[in-house]
């Protein structure tokens, strides 16, 4: 067993007694977290997204849930902490706060990667939020917060949504709320984005990048600009699949923030190998390598992923139903009877990444100073990522995962753009009869690619999520 469970970076700088207990809480909690990134995985890798490249940040949804949570009530609230395997609103507070200075925190200025983590609320103008909820909104999740008009300016509010996507994600989501999103119903818009670029502190030479084949699931093959390497790299052989890690390059603080090639020996044996990893956060952890050592044929394919959709859906078939429905409960977050109709419309979830040469490499280090590992000789492997595999962002100190996702296809287009007269918008149709359903598109599909692409511009390995939910009164007139 190379480690049980990942410590937290806080343990490593502080060694008071007296705190020791609260340490030993937040490893409970980012594990739990974990637990939960990895059920929305499941759920999603194998239904919604079994077609297609996915890339998403399960931390940026988990924002957005435990904001519904400070502002819920009754069954709702204890669905919502269930869901999210927390014991109390303070936990999930106590955990953000931390999380967002020491994971979170950019670390660019100290020579380690670019981060850039926010969270935007919008509320209307005519309402005013309860003291409680101001205060976690404010300390706990450091949100900017804007009372708007969406009664009569509706398009203007949209602007400024857009203004401020556009502006956390370094220009790489221009438009997150498109023409007509917003509408006099919208009472509540809520947002966070996560803008996350590394380098690798040893890039490959473009000069070695060759095409080969890669195999598709449906037994095709497609010819794809592969990457090499002939120096050591993290990985291990596990029974049925491989692991290949890289680091990102380092700053002066603490975190290590890592890329994990997840290979299933088998062509066809990504969904098999979603199930066992995603099976809980100990499998994960019993299988992540941390041993530098020589690999026989090497080659990992360059790609680029933007992904994004509509969480509602995954989070009911997960058992979270009760913040979507007419009497969502979320009576904690205005101070206003107009609390008793608010519920959540939609969860709206866009994520980009792009790996290249720039962006990859591997560090001299076979394991973090804070977790255990056998030593034990590693025979040499072959590790060639020529068919679906899985994959994920994660910085190894707290063990926060970031992104998520997999690869079916590297060179695949992203699908055509929805028309704007077609159901596209950042609000779930409220639920109607089913006499009445209204099919939705998915959501955030770009007019072009390079509309959020790096287009060449921004080298290495760089990811952008963007997550947004909106609430709405329950009274909406259900005709035609």
């Amino acid at each position: 067993m190379d480690c049980e469970e990942p410590l937290s970076s806080f343990e490593l700088q502080v060694s008071n007694p007296q705190i020791s207990q609260r340490l030993v809480n937040l490893r409970e909690s980012i594990r739990n977290q974990t637990d939960v990134a990895l059920g929305i995985t499941k759920q999603l890798l194998l239904n919604e997204g079994k077609d297609s490249n996915v890339v998403f940040s399960p931390s940026s949804i988990n924002v957005l849930l435990s904001l519904m949570a400070a502002g819920s009530n009754g069954a709702t609230l204890d669905e919502l902490l269930c869901f999210l395997k927390s014991k109390s609103n303070d936990q999930l507070q106590s955990l953000a706060s931390k999380l967002i200075v020491v994971v979170f925190g950019n670390g660019e200025p100290m020579g380690g990667p670019c981060l850039s983590f926010a969270t935007g609320v919008w509320v209307d103008g005519s309402l005013s939020l309860k003291p409680s909820f101001k205060q976690v909104v404010d300390n706990a999740y450091k949100a900017a917060l804007d009372q708007v008009d969406f009664r009569t300016k509706g398009d203007e509010v949209r602007s400024e949504v857009n203004s401020w996507a556009e502006k956390e994600t370094s220009g790489l989501i221009k438009e997150v709320l498109p023409p007509g999103s917003v509408d006099n119903e919208t009472r509540f818009v809520l947002a966070n984005a996560l803008y996350f670029k590394g380098t690798w502190n040893q890039k490959f030479d473009a000069s070695a990048t060759k095409e080969y084949d890669f195999y598709l699931l449906n037994g095709c093959s497609v010819q794809v600009p592969f990457m090499t390497s002939k120096k050591k790299q993290v990985a291990r052989a596990f029974d049925g699949f491989k692991v290949l890690r890289h680091h990102y390059k380092r700053g002066v603080d603490e975190r290590f923030f890592s890329l994990y090639f997840f290979l299933p020996d088998a062509k066809d044996g990504l969904p098999s190998l979603v199930e066992k990893v995603c099976s809980e956060s100990s499998f994960l952890y019993r299988h992540l390598p941390h041993q530098e050592i020589e690999l026989g044929v090497f080659r990992i394919p360059k790609f680029k992923i933007s992904f994004g959709f509509e969480a509602s859906n995954v989070l009911k078939g997960l058992g979270l139903v009760l913040p979507f429905c007419a009497t969502g409960n979320l009576t904690e977050m205005v101070d206003s009877q107009v609390g008793q109709e608010l519920y959540v419309s939609g969860i709206f979830h866009k994520s980009f990444i792009e790996v290249n040469e720039e962006g990859t490499g591997a560090a001299a280090i076979s394991a973090t100073g804070n977790q255990r590992r056998s030593v034990h000789r590693i025979e040499k492997i072959d590790f060639v990522a020529d068919h679906p595999f899985l994959f994920l962002i994660r910085e190894d100190r707290s063990g926060m995962i970031l992104f998520v996702g997999h690869v079916l296809n590297p060179i695949a287009i992203p699908p055509a753009p929805a028309k704007q007269n077609e159901s596209n918008l950042p609000h779930v149709v409220i639920p109607l009869p089913p006499a009445k359903h209204i099919e939705r598109e998915r959501f955030f599909q770009e007019k072009k690619m390079d509309g959020f692409g790096l287009s060449g511009h921004v080298r290495g390995h760089s990811l952008d999520s963007l997550t947004t939910t909106s609430s709405r009164r329950g009274t909406t007139d259900f005709s035609d």
